[in-house]
């Protein structure tokens, strides 16, 4: 294409371009000026972007640390808490043996003694038994012994009375005939004192 041609130029038109550069120029001042605010104020504002850039970093990596010295802690925390979970299941078997151990321990306690008390409770049943019995014969023992002292006393006492009766029937029979023979005997012993040479009332 073969290059347009420029238009011719007049006064007119030098006049509008001169006024027009004129008023450019006053443009182009106040567009730099402007330029230059909005620069120093977009300066400013990347400073200060810069400068929160620089404090998110700074949080960031204080958050970081503090995140994996959490995460440590965290971790320190679930490993005692895996200890001591241990440490308690271990204590909680070992204690669950112990106590497994002991009952078993007490109920054969338990059923040695309720054996052993069957059997108490069997010696004291027949002892009891025994007892019964054996009170049972002494009272009748008792009063078979009663029975026949009675009847011993019964005897006695008849006898005493038929031997009571039979002296007195002797001591009467005695002394009739010793009354009897009295004035005899007195006789004779007199005589017999007096060839002893003796008074016979002296004695």
């Amino acid at each position: 294409m073969p290059p347009k041609k420029k238009p011719k130029k007049t006064k007119k038109t030098t006049k509008k371009i001169q006024e027009r550069i004129a008023a450019g120029d006053n443009d182009l001042e106040a567009k730099y000026r402007r330029g230059v605010l909005d620069i120093a104020i977009l300066q400013d504002h990347i400073a200060l972007q810069c400068e929160s850039v620089k404090m998110v970093q700074s949080d960031r990596i204080d958050l970081r640390r503090r995140m994996r010295d959490m995460e440590q802690k965290l971790e320190h925390e679930r490993q005692d808490y895996r200890d001591v979970n241990s440490d308690f299941s271990r204590q909680y078997k070992t204690m669950q043996i112990e106590l497994t151990n002991k009952v078993k321990r007490l109920e054969t306690e338990v059923n040695e003694l309720n054996e052993e008390l069957a059997l108490c409770q069997e010696v004291l049943r027949r002892e009891k038994r025994e007892r019964q019995q054996m009170e049972q014969e002494k009272d009748a023992t008792i009063a078979d012994l009663r029975h026949k002292l009675d009847n011993m006393e019964i005897d006695y006492e008849k006898i005493l009375h038929d031997t009571l009766d039979s002296l007195t029937c002797q001591l009467s029979v005695a002394r009739q005939g010793l009354e009897d023979k009295s004035p005899t005997l007195h006789q004779n012993y007199k005589g017999l004192l007096s060839e002893l040479g003796q008074n016979a009332l002296e004695f």
